[in-house]
Formats: structure tokens, sequence, C-alpha cells
């Protein structure tokens, strides 16, 4: 059973998820009328894989006895100015989710819900790939300037960037 203050917490954090899905979706817009196509495409994906990370938590507080609800969302920005500047707002976007997961991870170790914190060890770990996925990106970003041509080879190979966290790279 969930504590209501862990049940609160984790709804807290359903919402952010969602709204983290919908401020990639924006994105992914705004990129695509750009006429890059390259990070649109990535922009989506992230959008799916924050509200598959919203769905995750919301089959986990059920089956712990709570009650996920789910909440109106912010509305997100539809100007993202540059694509550098949207790539740092996705960074600092990152860096907001991360302590957010932090914070409902000292919760459950306030109420000594072990079984949340256990739970909530995954999404520890996907925030340091999110946020070395987007420090990667900002340095390549900063690497091309604004040299156009530049711009073009970062929207085409934007979509194949990944990072191996040292995370995943712990024993198992």
């Amino acid at each position: 059973m969930l504590s209501k203050r862990v049940e609160k917490a984790l709804n807290a954090q359903i919402k952010i998820e969602a709204e983290s899905s919908q401020v990639y979706l924006s994105m992914a817009s705004w990129a695509e009328v750009k006429g890059l196509e390259g990070i649109s495409q990535f922009m989506y994906k992230h959008s799916d894989e924050e509200r598959m990370h919203m769905l995750k938590l919301i089959k986990f507080v059920n089956e712990r006895g709570g009650h996920a609800t789910i909440s109106d969302l912010k509305a997100p920005k539809i100007n993202f100015g540059t694509f550098q500047k949207m790539f740092q707002e996705l960074y600092d976007h990152e860096i907001f989710v991360s302590k957010s997961i932090n914070d409902l991870v000292h919760v459950t170790l306030e109420e000594k819900d072990y079984a949340t914190h256990n739970f909530l060890q995954w999404y520890v770990a996907e925030q340091i790939e999110e946020e070395a996925l987007a420090r990667t990106i900002l340095d390549k970003i900063n690497l091309i300037g604004n040299d156009k041509g530049g711009l073009y080879l970062f929207d085409r190979d934007v979509q194949q960037i990944t990072v191996e966290s040292a995370a995943s790279d712990a024993p198992e």
C-alpha cells in the first residue's frame, strides 16, 4: 500500500511526465514546420518516451492500491526561437525532471517505502541518460555554431544520436 504522501508525490510526477511529453511534442511540431525533419522525428520519439514514463507510473500507483489521477496540463510554449535555444530548453527541462525524481525518491525514503524506492531507480538511471544525451546534443550544436551545412548534417544525424551512460555500464 502506498502512503497518501507517496501517492500524492507520484501523482505530481505523473503530471510532470505528461507535461514533458507535451513539451517535446510542441518542440517536434515547431521543428517540423521549420523544415528540421530529423530534429522533429527525434522530438516526436522523445514525446512518446515521456508518455510511456507517465503510463508506467500510472500503472504502478494503481497496482499498489493508490489512485493515479490525470490532471489538466500546462500548455507548452509553441515557439522556440532557434534550434539551439530549443535544445537548451530541453536540457534545462531534463535537469528539472531529474530534480523532481530525486525529490520523489527522497520522499520514499522518508516514508520507508522501499518498494517504490526500488521502482524509481529505473527513473533515476533514465534521467542520467536523458541529461547525458541532452548535453551531448548541446556540445554538437556548439560545434556547429551558425554553419548552415553543419545544421543540415546535424538535422540528418540527430535521429541516430545516443549516449552510453556510465550508469548502463554498471556491473550486473
